[in-house]
């Protein structure tokens, strides 16, 4: 027995030996706040102190010995058997002198410098190292977005891959005790619910198992997942998820695969009929798990008594907190009964053969009930002459020791109290072999429970006889012929209405990964996968598994280059980490070429040697252009960062036209977000330019000579911080454009980031190129930021106009009429994600002529009309506004041959100075189109 002292007094601690006969006194240079003992070995603690530091003690706590300072409060773990290799191992997160935070590894009594590890090769973030079962979680500190990593049975860290787009604000670790991790995120677009998702074996790839989970704020205000896994059947669990404004309790037998809401009871506790007809009416269950361990919760199962649930709930349209009721089902959530009107706290005795109800604690109760049938029939027993305010109850486990402790008090001004009962005496006799019966699981009268026919010995219902020491409660397991709900989606697929899973419209099912090396195989996903621990066998697991395959020799592609930190800056003299990797190609058969851009380079035979990165010291401040090159004998790949030394990192937005005309000057501006009260330097690379331009404005003027694709990077740094963006241009002599707008269901969906936009842009092309005969490689599509979501679609000419270019242009008139047609009929239109459609709109009511790149008109009567036209227009202005200032407007490409000018004049007594601003469509369009970073595909 261990007591601490009180820590306003003195810091000691009291150990005895002899049951509490007697106690020893040590005394502590530390005030304990907490203690973790080791799982295996009784005299081994950890003491985490009220400074941030961790003590360790072998002996029960007699001596202790400092193992790290400014330790994370409830961020230390002891060792893991049959994981970590010994047994004194501790894992903690600590913070490094200059406030980062950092995962060591070291042992309980020697962990000074030299002893200690870190098997994370960088800083996380403060309070999310996890050590739980095979894996340890954490996350790392990124801009902006977090990003989290595992380690299965200790191996290196791999970054966890959600969804794309699911863009997570938080997440928790649910449970990992099924081979398997429960993980609970909040999405950005969430608020008081979570996305429920399952991982493979190796906690790296989440699918979606349930939308919308409801949560409960706990007494210590931390959100608690209205979530329950059923004790003592594999797979099964039960969740609250939030419909529009309702929430409903939904059960599932295969680990999330399939959910269905819970029938009601056929009967009240009178007998009367109730009329719950799914799935307008169903039984819903409170689902929060008690933060008094001594007290049952709202829902209570075990393990020892598989099938039977008991909790609090309601039946209705939806969950409530009013007019509840306790209810009980002996055969895993298939039917329910109702037991009790009032909520009852609910124990199970000798391994669930017996169950125990006592009132909630807010009212003083002297009986409690017992029930041998399941819940079926209740009796009635006293515990005390005084009634008693229950705070708790201790069911003491073993064979031979069969009491309860009842602790509470007689009022709120009394001691406590403790009412130790041996219920020993309500069984009649040990059970025989007659006493029992066979139960089979099942679902809704399916037989195959993750892939299992699985038999129970149960105790009949009524016989008051006690389980014996060697009770067990499987009788057989028969594996079963794999079906389909056997397997459920792999990560990068949905579930579609037809119950077949489809790849996400983010995901590229022909990506093979970059360790996969010529000669060897890899496993290329049908697009579904087993559900862990599913025990099914043949059947249709030859169609849905995996297939192994022969790795093919590609060219490296998608090459990025990083820094460790993911900055673009760095302190002179200090090193700086590259990492290089690709998305495509054999890592072990591509060279790899890292140019520091100072003058050295270095080269590596593979990708394996540059793991752990590529450290290099720069002697001199400036700005680096570092370029990556992968080459094999397929092909190359290269990619280029601009290093600045000595100047952090911030963000910049790029803001310049999709499409220009060559030889047409442009203007390009970079806005920094938030503005800076500071000077602003910025950095521009255009085109090839191995040097860049350096300019004090946000803007410049650029005019591209020759068509074609052309890359813009532009860095900015002010005071102490640089950030980078880049955009592609596509250069034409002319094109033709079109503004799209979208059904309104689509802004539901936008996260508002530049690979959004980029995806679905490709989706919306790939819709286009269904109604019109054009070449993809001609046709491109912009996505705005912002919601409403709008794009600009551009349609290009061909490379080669041998045809004339009267012939190319007329071609481009043809189509965009052919897509305006398919616009204004609804025919465009594409699949978000399942029973999420988008329609596609044209915003603009007419088409506008295509842009030209030469002085001339069509006619001599056109120019007559257009200056006419004009010299009226400002006419009328200048009478009307006569000496009206405003400011001048910004130069601008057009796609109208129309045009529509903005006058700017002076004051009076000054020459009035008349500007002709091509203008390409209303001041209300202006914006989005010159103004806004967008993704074109």
């Amino acid at each position: 027995i261990m007591l601490l002292t009180d820590p306003e007094f003195e810091s000691s601690v009291l150990i005895s030996t002899d049951e509490g006969a007697s106690f020893q006194k040590y005394r502590l240079s530390f005030f304990v706040l907490s203690l973790l003992f080791h799982h295996t070995e009784e005299d081994w603690a950890l003491a985490y102190s009220h400074d941030q530091k961790l003590y360790s003690s072998l002996d029960f706590g007699r001596k202790w010995q400092l193992i790290h300072e400014q330790v994370t409060p409830n961020r230390f773990y002891w060792s893991v058997a049959g994981l970590d290799k010994e047994p004194d191992l501790v894992h903690m997160e600590a913070h490094t002198p200059d406030g980062n935070v950092q995962y060591i590894t070291c042992r309980a009594q020697m962990c000074t410098e030299s002893n200690r590890n870190y098997p994370f090769p960088g800083f996380i973030d403060i309070s999310s190292l996890i050590v739980q079962d095979d894996y340890i979680f954490i996350q790392v500190p990124t801009s902006g977005r977090a990003t989290y990593y595992v380690s299965y049975r200790r191996d290196s860290f791999i970054e966890i891959k959600l969804p794309k787009y699911s863009l997570p604000k938080d997440l928790h670790i649910v449970s990992t005790d099924e081979k398997q991790v429960f993980a609970a995120v909040q999405e950005w677009n969430q608020n008081d619910t979570y996305n429920l998702y399952l991982s493979d074996t190796r906690g790296i790839f989440f699918t979606l198992a349930m939308e919308n989970v409801k949560t409960t704020r706990g007494i210590g205000g931390n959100q608690m997942l209205d979530l329950y896994e059923v004790a003592g059947i594999k797979g099964m669990l039960i969740a609250n998820k939030r419909q529009d404004s309702q929430v409903k309790t939904y059960i599932t037998y295969n680990k999330g695969r399939d959910w269905r809401l819970l029938q009601a009871p056929p009967t009240d506790l009178d007998g009367n009929e109730i009329h719950c007809i799914l799935p307008f009416c169903s039984l819903h269950l409170q689902l929060q798990m008690s933060e008094n361990p001594y007290i049952s919760g709202t829902i209570s199962t075990k393990s020892s008594s598989p099938g039977i649930i008991v909790a609090t709930g309601n039946i209705g349209a939806e969950l409530s907190y009013n007019n509840v009721g306790m209810f009980v089902s002996s055969d895993a959530g298939n039917t329910w009964r109702q037991i009790f009107e009032e909520e009852h706290n609910i124990w199970f005795l000798d391994r669930g053969g017996a169950l125990v109800a006592v009132k909630q604690p807010s009212v003083p109760t002297r009986h409690l009930w017992v029930s041998f049938d399941e819940g079926r029939q209740w009796s009635q027993h006293t515990f005390s002459s005084v009634p008693l305010f229950v705070d708790g109850v201790l069911v003491e486990a073993g064979a031979d020791n069969q009491i309860m402790t009842f602790f509470g008090h007689f009022s709120h001004r009394s001691e406590w109290q403790l009412i130790k009962i041996d219920y020993r005496a309500i069984f009649s006799k040990k059970c025989t072999e007659e006493d029992y019966q066979t139960w089979h699981l099942h679902n809704q009268g399916e037989p195959c429970v993750m892939g299992q026919k699985q038999i129970y010995m149960k105790r009949r219902p009524g016989n008051h006889c006690m389980l014996g020491v060697d009770y067990s409660t499987v009788l057989s397991a028969e594996s079963c012929i794999c079906r389909a709900h056997d397997f459920e989606c792999d990560y990068g697929y949905e579930r579609r209405s037809d119950g077949n899973c489809r790849p996400s419209f983010w995901f590229n099912p022909f990506t093979v990964s970059r360790s996969c090396s010529q000669g060897q195989n890899f496993f290329n996903s049908t697009g579904y996968r087993k559900v862990v621990l599913n025990n099914c066998t043949k059947g249709v697991k030859e169609i849905y598994t995996a297939r192994k395959q022969q790795c093919p020799n590609r060219p490296p592609r998608g090459l990025i280059l990083t820094t460790k930190e993911g900055k673009l800056t760095a302190n002179r003299g200090s090193n700086v980490t590259f990492l290089v990797h690709f998305d495509e190609g054999n890592s072990m058969q591509t060279n790899i070429q890292l140019d520091f851009g100072d003058g050295t380079a270095v080269s590596y035979s593979n990708l394996s040697w540059t793991e752990e990165g590529i450290k290099h010291a720069y002697k001199s401040a400036g700005i680096f252009r570092v370029t990556a090159l992968a080459e094999n004998t397929l092909g190359y790949d290269t990619t280029t960062l601009f290093l600045h030394v000595t100047c952090p990192v911030e963000h910049v937005q790029l803001l310049a036209p999709f499409v220009v005309i060559r030889n047409k000057e442009v203007n390009i501006t970079a806005v920094v977000l938030p503005i800076q009260p500071r000077t602003v330097t910025y950095f521009w690379w255009l085109g090839n330019n191995t040097e860049p331009l350096i300019t004090l404005d946000g803007s410049i003027s650029y005019t591209f000579r020759s068509e074609g694709m052309h890359t813009i990077t532009v860095q900015v740094s002010a005071a102490n911080t640089i950030l980078q963006d880049t955009k592609t241009i596509a250069v034409k002599e002319f094109f033709k454009s079109l503004l799209l707008s979208f059904s309104p269901n689509l802004d539901e969906f936008n996260p508002d980031i530049p690979e959004w936009r980029q995806d679905v842009g490709r989706v919306i092309k790939k819709a286009l190129l269904q109604v019109c005969d054009f070449p993809g490689e001609q046709l491109l599509v912009a996505v705005f930021p912002g919601v409403p979501t709008a794009a600009e679609l551009f349609l290009l000419p061909n490379k080669n106009q041998s045809e004339g270019r009267k012939k190319s242009e007329d071609a481009l008139e043809q189509t965009s009429s052919t897509i305006v047609n398919a616009l204004n009929q609804n025919l465009v239109e594409f699949e978000l994600k399942p029973g999420v459609r988008v329609i596609v709109y044209n915003t603009q009511l007419t088409l506008a002529p295509l842009v030209d790149s030469s002085p001339r008109h069509n006619s001599s009567a056109m120019l007559m009309l257009l200056s006419v036209v004009f010299l009226g227009l400002a006419v009328f202005l200048i009478y009307k506004f006569k000496r009206c200032i405003i400011s001048p407007c910004a130069g601008l490409f057009s796609s109208s041959r129309t045009r529509p000018f903005c006058i700017v004049s002076r004051p009076a007594g000054k020459k009035h100075v008349f500007v002709l601003i091509l203008l390409k469509r209303f001041m209300s369009l202006l914006q989005p189109h010159l103004f806004m970073h967008s993704s074109f595909v």
